[in-house]
């Protein structure tokens, strides 16, 4: 099942970023799954099929914007080597 969710957006937006509606809305879409992600409220996976990209190509987007993958505390390391 799909959800779709109607925001307004004035035209001069569209036209101040040089965008189409579409373009626009998959930035949206891109910037809230980011901001979700960092937040802890979506995993990378579920954040990268809601933008329809491959996990990895959502991880590089959310390091470039800042998102931090790992805390670098005890838990980490011991969950990371764990995997070793």
């Amino acid at each position: 099942m799909k959800n779709t969710i109607e925001i307004e957006c004035p035209p001069e937006i569209l036209l101040g970023l040089h965008m189409d509606s579409q373009r626009f809305a998959d930035l949206i879409k891109l910037q809230s799954a980011t901001a979700l992600f960092r937040e802890g409220k979506l995993s990378s996976g579920m954040a990268a099929r809601w933008c329809g990209l491959p996990r990895v190509h959502f991880l590089l987007h959310a390091m470039q914007s800042g998102a931090v993958l790992m805390d670098n505390n005890d838990d980490d390391f011991t969950r990371e080597t764990a995997l070793l």
